[in-house]
């Protein structure tokens, strides 16, 4: 049986630090004795990481480098990583070093004695920035809410998926306005949850700018869940009811009631104009939603594909 371990390692301007996460992980792998594939998928970076990932790969023959054709961003990058994986197990890891790589070991071993399909590690802590956590907080929340799946209260960081897995991500899923992280809780197979402490960052700026964070929050919510149409329905059907209440309303003040007692001069043209604005900006509302999932059949009939590889180990794929 293959139990090669692929580990992806997300680079995107990471220079000097693919080395020292090499070494490190080959120290604390090959101790444990697990057998592994290191594959650098570099981000479109701009600053030579690529070149010294491919120096890498041409020192070790279990690591191999692959170039993006641009900057995609961290979920795309796993999917490319995952379509040229070769192990029995996958999983990814950033290049700041601060999953514990004793954690590696952990899933791995989860994996092999339990056969375990898809493994998830979630932080037991975060030492994120006040408005950082709220903001987290505050996106799982209603994740959780809207989707049909359950995610740890602290979010989830990195995961070690099987083999059938990986062949599902990469031949059924297709990488378009979505992450890996919501097909995989969409999968079923029975997930395990393991916690672990986070480690220092070895970088000193965060390079997942919060527009990104904004880009993946409203990915989630859309391509998990039909909740924003749920809600156009039911405001449209609340918002009609709420009108004929007031028609009704303003029709008795004006025929049958007291202007006296109500204290409401009725006028055909305030009523008109609140109400027309009232529906307009709903109208607005609502086609801007649904707008957004129609946008994203636009994007799946096209078939563009999610990422490009652009070079692997230094050279063009189509002339190896």
């Amino acid at each position: 049986m293959n139990k090669t371990l692929s580990i992806i390692l997300l680079s995107y301007k990471s220079g000097e630090r693919l080395r020292a996460v090499r070494d490190k992980l080959d120290v604390v792998l090959s101790a444990a004795r697990v057998p592994y594939e290191l594959i650098i998928v570099d981000d479109g970076s701009a600053d030579g990481s690529f070149g010294i990932a491919a120096k890498l790969a041409a020192a070790y023959p279990n690591v191999f480098s692959y170039e993006l054709s641009k900057n995609y961003t961290s979920h795309y990058a796993i999917f490319a990583g995952l379509s040229v994986c070769t192990g029995q197990c996958a999983m990814f890891i950033a290049d700041d070093e601060q999953q514990p790589y004793e954690m590696i070991v952990e899933m791995y071993n989860q994996w092999l004695t339990n056969g375990s399909k898809i493994i998830f590690s979630y932080r037991k802590e975060r030492d994120d920035p006040w408005l950082t956590q709220q903001f987290a907080h505050a996106f799982y929340r209603i994740v959780n809410v809207v989707s049909d799946f359950k995610i740890p209260a602290k979010g989830l960081d990195f995961y070690l998926i099987d083999r059938e897995v990986v062949d599902i991500l990469n031949t059924r899923i297709h990488a378009t306005n979505t992450t890996t992280f919501t097909e995989l809780l969409r999968l079923g197979f029975s997930p395990v949850y393991l916690p672990y402490v986070r480690g220092k960052s070895s970088r000193a700026k965060s390079r997942w700018t919060f527009a990104k964070k904004l880009r993946l929050a409203k990915d989630w919510i859309i391509s998990t869940s039909s909740f924003p149409i749920t809600v156009i329905s039911y405001t449209g059907i609340a918002a009609s009811l709420i009108s004929l209440g007031l028609i009704l309303f303003y029709i008795y003040v004006r025929l049958f009631g007291d202007n006296e007692y109500w204290k409401i001069d009725v006028r055909g043209w305030l009523s008109t104009v609140i109400l027309i604005n009232f529906f307009s900006g709903l109208i607005l509302l609502s086609l801007g939603i649904i707008a957004e999932y129609i946008y994203r059949i636009y994007e799946e009939v096209k078939a563009r594909p999610g990422y490009i590889i652009k070079q692997r180990n230094g050279k063009s794929p189509e002339r190896e």
